[in-house]
């Protein structure tokens, strides 16, 4: 009856989650910053990643099927330092509610910094901020032995100066994990929903999102392979470069070819765990990069790293990246248990 009854409450919240997003009004993009994440493991890694297996509370943010049981009295903290003046931060609590359930809730908020503003003839007027929040809790079920289910529901609120706008949403994933080959396999619904409260009557859409992806050992040494495929509701993703690199002035050249919109779909992975207490990441994004392709793009574009320590009840996690010259990134994780530390 239990495990039924956890069925009816996901399908429930899938119902509700998809009656939101089905809503047809004209709308516009908004609530990009769902689209970072707050864990430096999956940051290293390109950005996207729905399958790595670790001790990390942090990784629930990707999959809510990555919650579970072992999870338990886990407590995790996050900053990051982003582009100028933005700075994000949050936290997450995740405890066992049974030998096959597990519920987690978080709370993450994306700082912009202050602005300038101005009237109508640009005169200015004040200083004013702008931030994002987004409140979460997780609940995930063992389905079978290898096979685990989560949901994610979310609130977010906006406060841009005197404007402020809400939206529900719901993330809905699945996990296979196979110990003995060291295999996990995901499948995630992302950010279905939409708003409940406009910006001035404006409705802006929520960027839902379908990703799959895989994580696989070698056998043969201890490093692990990521590759996760996300923006799965288009094919085409077309981006523009500069005709001429030698000429920044030169005209914009539009890429829409199957190879470019392949690349761009996909984030590639690679770790090295020399213990179960360490590992070292390093992540590709094809479409960070391309995105860069009009800006001023360097070598590091598209590429990030990231590193795990786990000493006793306390992990820590460092991350980097250079999306272009004038924007350098660090993240940092830290998390603990809370059973650990009582024993």
């Amino acid at each position: 009856m239990k495990k039924r009854r956890n069925l009816h409450i996901m399908a429930a919240a899938l119902l509700l989650a998809g009656s939101l997003a089905a809503r047809g009004e004209e709308t516009t993009n908004a609530y990009q910053f769902l689209n970072i994440t707050p864990s430096t493991h999956v940051y290293g890694l390109g950005g996207h990643n729905i399958t790595v297996i670790d001790d990390d509370i942090n990784l629930v943010e990707q999959n809510p099927a990555l919650l579970g049981p072992e999870i338990d009295h886990q407590v995790g903290l996050n900053y990051m330092k982003y582009i100028g003046s933005t700075n994000f931060m949050g936290g997450r609590y995740g405890q066992g509610l049974t030998e096959h359930s597990a519920i987690a809730v978080g709370v993450q908020y994306y700082g912009y910094g202050e602005f300038i503003g101005t009237d109508a003839e640009g005169v200015q007027t004040s200083t004013f901020n702008a931030s994002d929040i987004n409140f979460n809790v997780t609940y995930s079920h063992d389905i079978t032995d290898n096979l685990r289910g989560g949901i994610t529901l979310k609130y977010l609120y906006s406060k841009y100066e005197e404007y402020s706008a809400g939206a529900i949403t719901a993330d809905l994933g699945v996990n296979y994990y196979n110990p003995e080959n060291e295999l996990s396999l995901s499948l995630v619904l992302k950010n279905l929903g939409g708003q409940v409260k406009k910006f001035n009557d404006r409705t802006d859409n929520v960027p839902w999102d379908v990703q799959v992806g895989i994580s696989k050992m070698l056998k043969s040494a201890p490093v692990r392979f990521s590759l996760t495929a996300w923006n799965l509701r288009y094919w085409h993703l077309p981006y523009y470069k500069i005709a001429d690199k030698n000429n920044p002035n030169s005209a914009l050249v539009k890429q829409d070819k199957f190879g470019s919109n392949l690349l761009r779909h996909l984030v590639f992975g690679i770790e090295v765990l020399p213990t179960d207490k360490i590992y070292i990441g390093l992540g590709y994004n094809h479409k960070v990069r391309t995105d860069m392709s009009t800006y001023q793009r360097n070598f590091l574009s598209g590429i990030s790293l990231c590193a795990g320590l786990r000493v006793r009840a306390f992990g820590l996690g460092l991350a980097f990246a250079q999306p272009h010259t004038g924007a350098t990134t660090f993240m940092v994780n830290l998390t603990t248990s809370i059973g650990e530390l009582m024993r």
